[in-house]
């Protein structure tokens, strides 16, 4: 197998148990912070919740500037935004990009957001979304970054945040 291809050939993602012991051991050898599982703050039920995307997939639009390789920006995609229109300019080597060629909702689920209001599992989708070039930085260097999100957050009256790590 490609150490640098991650989809295998029937299209699917591959598991851990797929890659070489060497990608493996690299994966697993990363520290991840540990979140206790207990909300923040309460809040409404969903189906009455303002819900917003936000990905660290390294997605803007194509007129918007790209991201650079330790970029600590944002960039808003507006939740009436044509899919078609973004494109990815993540920086990490090892990014798989073949799921956001497939299906951009893989990476940001804004049409399966929409498809949840509809029905009325989610109160109503935001105005707008927000997008992180989500590698080359630790938590600390992105922390002034994340509170400007939560006040643009705050001022479209969300919510709840669909958070779409990639």
């Amino acid at each position: 197998m490609d150490p640098y291809r991650r989809v295998r050939h029937d299209g699917r993602m591959v598991r851990l148990r797929d890659l070489s012991d060497a990608e493996r051991e690299h994966i697993m050898a990363k520290e991840l912070p540990r979140y206790d599982s207990t909300p923040f703050v309460e809040g409404p039920p969903l189906a009455e919740r303002r819900v917003a995307l936000v990905t660290t997939a390294g997605l803007h639009r194509v007129d918007d500037d790209a991201f650079s390789f330790v970029d600590l920006s944002y960039r808003v995609i507006p939740g009436d935004a044509d899919l078609s229109s973004l494109t990815m300019t993540h920086s990490s080597v090892h990014f798989d990009r073949s799921g956001f060629r497939e299906d951009v909702n893989t990476v940001f689920p804004l049409d399966r957001l929409h498809e949840l209001a509809a029905d009325g599992t989610v109160g109503s989708v935001a105005d707008h979304h927000y997008s992180l070039m989500g590698a080359g930085w630790p938590p600390e260097m992105i922390d002034p970054t994340c509170k400007d999100l939560a006040r643009l957050l705050e001022a479209d009256d969300v919510t709840a945040v669909c958070l779409v790590p990639v």
